[in-house]
């Protein structure tokens, strides 16, 4: 039975890793049918590339970032959600809505609103009388407006698996709780954080992974640019390959960016396992 699973993995998941590592050891260009295997040639370049450490300092930002974003104001709606009010419902779907939109899409929603030319925060500035702003074209401010997209896309995962997680915590710990006069601060902090921690656990790498890999949402506000002030590791190893035709070391930054998401997300996944108590 386990045979078809098996299958499916291997050849989806471990023939390109293999595959993409024995590329990593090449100069291949990509498209030509041969190629010279130069050693470690590629992972020194990597290491000495000043590009290398920009796009990972992006992509952490983007993984880390979005990630405690999207927790935190995932929690708050949840929270807030859990309570008996008359727009509950319409709420959520408002909130979850963005998930089903296409990132690419997405990224091109925002892009309009972002713009330099004919942008909507730019209309809006001119007419209060101010001075528009380049900001996807501003280095310190669009990896932030990147990472923000991407938590206003994803935050409604985080929302439902939270609220799963509220939902199925006993009312009877919280009267108890009352009887003997603890605070609701002190009901949150002592009883819903420690019996929400499985779906924290499940959110934390969720995001951790979808932010780490982040590509769609780049490539439609900014391109990676100017230069590759916004680049993430995914759209670094594009350029890469298509438009460098440099495979070889595509795949180098392939093997640094899967290592990079298996430390975090498993580091992740042990520390948060370690907080979970029983029922």
């Amino acid at each position: 039975m386990y045979l078809p699973a098996l299958f499916m993995v291997s050849f989806f998941i471990l023939y390109p890793f293999v595959n993409g590592l024995k590329i990593s050891f090449t100069n291949w260009n990509g498209f030509s049918q041969t190629y010279d295997y130069v050693g470690l040639d590629q992972y020194t370049r990597m290491l000495k590339d000043a590009n290398t450490w920009l796009v990972v300092k992006n992509t952490l930002l983007y993984g880390l970032g979005s990630t405690i974003l999207q927790n935190a104001i995932g929690l708050l709606y949840a929270l807030l959600l859990n309570q008996n009010i008359k727009i509950r419902s319409f709420t959520r779907t408002i909130v979850y809505l963005p998930v089903i939109i296409s990132p690419l899409i997405m990224g091109y929603i925002w892009y309009f609103f972002f713009a330099f030319q004919g942008g909507a925060l730019n209309d809006v500035l001119i007419f209060f009388g101010l001075e528009k702003i380049n900001a996807l074209g501003d280095p310190s401010i669009n990896t932030w407006i990147i990472t923000f997209v991407n938590t206003f896309q994803f935050v409604g995962i985080a929302m439902i698996i939270y609220l799963a997680g509220l939902q199925s915590i006993s009312k009877d710990y919280y009267e108890a709780a009352e009887i003997d006069g603890a605070s609701s601060f002190q009901q949150f902090k002592n009883i819903t954080l420690p019996l929400l921690m499985p779906s924290i656990t499940i959110n934390m790498v969720i995001n951790i992974i979808g932010g780490l890999k982040l590509f769609d949402v780049i490539i439609a506000l900014t391109g990676g640019g100017p230069g590759y002030s916004s680049q993430s590791m995914s759209t670094f190893m594009y350029d890469l390959y298509f438009n460098r035709q440099d495979a070889g070391y595509a795949a180098t930054q392939g093997i640094l960016m899967a290592l990079i998401i298996l430390i975090l997300s498993l580091s992740a996944l042990i520390y948060f396992k370690r907080k979970e108590v029983e029922a």
